[in-house]
């Protein structure tokens, strides 16, 4: 019997013993969790704070938030763990983050001058934006592309963020990049449930910007036709100008869009208020090649204006190569033959007049034939039309220009040849060659020398008889 309870004694002893080791190596276990979460502030990597958030791990944050000094650490980016915490979408790992951060901390700001409420406005978190709101963070601040939290929470079209921004008194007429509005930035982009957000939030609709641009012009020249009808409804004057860009008008004349060239001639656009150049509205349409918008414009535009302009829309419309534009102009009765006034014409080191040289220069055989056709004079142009068109080695458009007319033996203004300019662009082509001899150049010239069986000394007085020869043979002087 003592045997036996000599056994239960050891059996116990070892049962003992086994539990004493279990319960020291729990001690060392949680004593090395305590001397992780003890370790020394400046030890601790701002990366494990910035996984932490990433990945929402809020007990492991909380352990690491004892160590407020390391969340005024920044990362690679230059970003604290308060900007990642605004920038991800729960609001317990911001709340967190916030209260380890350094006291002003919600008005921190990235290299690029971001604070966490414009990553919040950014990515849409409303409750993070509502938590640094009512924490006080200051809704109006820029960074360094002068974009607030309303700009950067339109731009991302975060429509909810944006009304709260304003809920919590966000500047509505606060000037950014280029002196615009969010008003300006909404209009632009076509945003037209944040148009009529801001202006029920007293946005003023007749802003302007660095350019003198207010909201209106932007969505007219973008084509917006919602945009544009509801800032007109929200008091945007039409008849409103700048020296830049000119009429309301004028900037809707390159969308391209008829439906908004109609409604701002509805609202008493005037479409022969001109630029500072004296472009008007038809004009731009010609030269972009908008045919159902210069068709509207056509019958709206005096006669008068475009002579006061300048130039014709038919200049406009060959420059920028549209015939189909052309071709309506001409219908509708414009002159082919308008020359470009001279005050135009200085802005050409060429200081070319017609329609039709715009056409040729463009090397435009279609439009060139349009022009021709209906009657432009293919000679009267310092640089001779012909001469454009023998440079660039267009046979189509020699031999068209030669039938309609053009001067084979003209002389141009600076001519360094006693015999027509034309011969010079043709010595090495057989073919340009036979079209200028069939059109009745004169080769006489080629073999006439102004030196006689003197000698072939430069003279001045041989000179000058030669320019006046050439100018009383072209009547160019």
């Amino acid at each position: 019997m003592e045997a036996d309870f000599e056994g239960a004694d050891e059996d116990w002893d070892e049962d003992e013993d086994e539990a004493t080791q279990y319960m020291i190596e729990q001690s060392l276990l949680q004593y090395n969790k305590q001397c992780d979460s003890n370790e020394p502030e400046d030890t601790i990597d701002v990366d494990k704070i910035l996984t932490a958030i990433r990945t929402g791990d809020e007990e492991a944050l909380r352990r690491l938030a004892q160590h407020q000094d390391a969340f005024c650490k920044t990362d690679s980016r230059g970003w604290l763990p308060i900007h990642e915490a605004a920038a991800q979408e729960k609001k317990s790992i911001l709340e967190i983050t916030f209260a380890a951060s350094f006291q002003g901390a919600g008005e921190s700001r990235t290299p690029s001058g971001e604070t966490p409420l414009f990553f919040a406005a950014v990515y849409g978190h409303l409750r993070n934006a509502t938590f640094l709101l009512q924490n006080g963070c200051n809704p109006d601040s820029q960074n360094e592309d002068e974009d607030s939290p309303l700009v950067a929470a339109i731009k991302n079209e975060q429509y909810d963020t944006a009304s709260l921004l304003l809920h919590y008194d966000a500047k509505v007429d606060q000037r950014g990049s280029l002196q615009r509005t969010a008003l300006h930035e909404a209009a632009l982009l076509g945003l037209d449930n944040y148009v009529y957000l801001l202006l029920q939030s007293g946005a003023d609709p007749n802003v302007c910007d660095a350019s003198e641009r207010t909201p209106l012009g932007l969505a007219a020249q973008a084509g917006h036709l919602s945009i544009v009808e509801i800032l007109l409804q929200g008091g945007a004057r039409v008849k409103s100008r700048s020296a830049a860009s000119g009429s309301i008008l004028f900037e809707a004349a390159a969308s391209g869009n008829p439906d908004v060239i109609a409604v701002l001639l509805d609202y008493g656009a005037d479409p022969n208020a001109p630029m500072h150049t004296g472009h008007l509205p038809i004009h731009r349409a010609a030269y972009r090649g908008h045919l159902l918008v210069l068709e509207q414009l056509i019958r709206v535009t005096k006669l008068e204006a475009i002579k006061q302009s300048g130039m014709s829309p038919l200049h406009s419309a060959a420059s920028g190569g549209h015939p189909q534009c052309l071709e309506l102009l001409i219908g509708a009765g414009y002159d082919t033959n308008f020359m470009l006034h001279p005050k135009v014409r200085r802005n050409y080191e060429d200081e070319r007049r017609s329609a039709l040289y715009f056409a040729v220069f463009n090397n435009n055989l279609r439009a060139s034939k349009l022009l021709l056709e209906a009657g432009a004079m293919p000679n009267q142009d310092p640089v001779n039309c012909l001469q454009v068109a023998l440079r660039q080695g267009n046979y189509e458009l020699i031999n068209m220009l030669l039938r309609y007319g053009g001067n084979a033996n003209y002389y141009s203004r600076i001519n360094t040849t006693h015999f027509p300019s034309a011969l010079q662009y043709a010595l090495k082509d057989e073919v340009m060659l036979r079209m200028l001899l069939n059109s009745g150049y004169d080769v006489l010239r080629c073999f006439d020398c102004p030196y006689g069986d003197r000698p072939h000394v430069p003279a001045d007085s041989v000179i000058e008889d030669m320019v006046v020869r050439q100018a009383a043979d072209q009547n160019v002087l």
